[in-house]
């Protein structure tokens, strides 16, 4: 059975503190954990959200917000269209401007990690300034997924900007997916899965 390998963008501790374990392909499970089985739950936000001009509409236009802000070394503006959703009785949690732009150890953490993926996302030959679009996808409730063949950064799909920048991977070989959730009238990136097998 092909090992499958995971990263979560996005996850938050006790106490509202934003953790993030996306350090390029790190962990590794044989389980049949998927992105599936968490299901954001669309819940009242406990921080003040960022104001609405920055505020995505679309789960289309979070995900391309947050390859965006990946691609130009922006960790903070990423962290900006992040949340976790709510779960049992812990209220969701949006990414604020005070809370992405503190100092705290997990916040930094998360800052680092989610800059590590700026060389997989990134087209060879990039400026930098890069044109990212994201086709429609399907919503359900206040849930939706954006495959990676469905974002183009560059007129290139996200998923073949990865496979180029990687070592060792075959065409078909990777799944990956952005997952995001309306929160009080918004959209946030929640989660992003890759699975190689």
């Amino acid at each position: 059975m092909a090992e499958n390998y995971r990263n979560k963008a996005v996850r938050w501790v006790a106490g509202a503190a934003l953790v993030a374990t996306v350090a390029g392909v790190t962990g590794c499970s044989k389980g049949t954990d998927s992105a599936a089985d968490k299901k954001p739950t669309a819940s009242r936000s406990t921080a003040a959200s960022p104001p609405s001009a920055t505020r995505p509409s679309t789960a289309e236009g979070a995900a391309a917000a947050w390859v965006t802000a990946i691609i130009k070394g922006r960790p903070k503006q990423a962290c900006l269209v992040m949340a976790s959703p709510a779960a049992d009785a812990s209220p969701a949690r949006v990414g604020t401007p005070a809370m992405c732009n503190s100092n705290t150890p997990d916040l930094r953490k998360m800052l680092d990690n989610v800059g590590k993926f700026r060389a997989s996302f990134t087209p060879k030959g990039s400026t930098g300034d890069p044109k990212v679009d994201v086709a429609q996808v399907p919503v359900t409730g206040d849930k939706a997924v954006v495959p990676a063949d469905k974002v183009t950064v560059d007129g290139q799909t996200l998923d073949k900007v990865i496979l180029s920048n990687s070592t060792g991977l075959k065409p078909g070989q990777l799944d990956v997916k952005i997952e995001s959730a309306k929160i009080d009238g918004a959209w946030y990136v929640t989660n992003f899965d890759l699975h190689v097998g």
